[in-house]
């Protein structure tokens, strides 16, 4: 991922709808604050985007904006 494609990312999700907390990722992940989930998501992309060990971290953003967009 790129630091152009991790602002944009950062963007749609600044703009987008909060969703109604608890949301469950999967079954095993449940975000209780959307604003510390992003900001301790975006914080490790924003320092080195195209790290491997950030993968896991770009599939739950990945998963959160799917929620989103389908409940809008």
């Amino acid at each position: 991922m790129t630091t152009t494609e991790v602002q944009q990312l950062e963007e749609w999700f600044k703009n987008a709808p909060k969703p109604d907390m608890p949301v469950f990722l999967n079954a095993a992940v449940e975000v209780t604050d959307y604003d510390v989930f992003l900001e301790s998501h975006f914080i490790p992309l924003r320092t080195k985007p195209e790290a491997k060990i950030n993968a896991p971290i770009l599939l739950r953003l990945q998963q959160m904006k799917l929620i989103i967009e389908s409940n809008i």
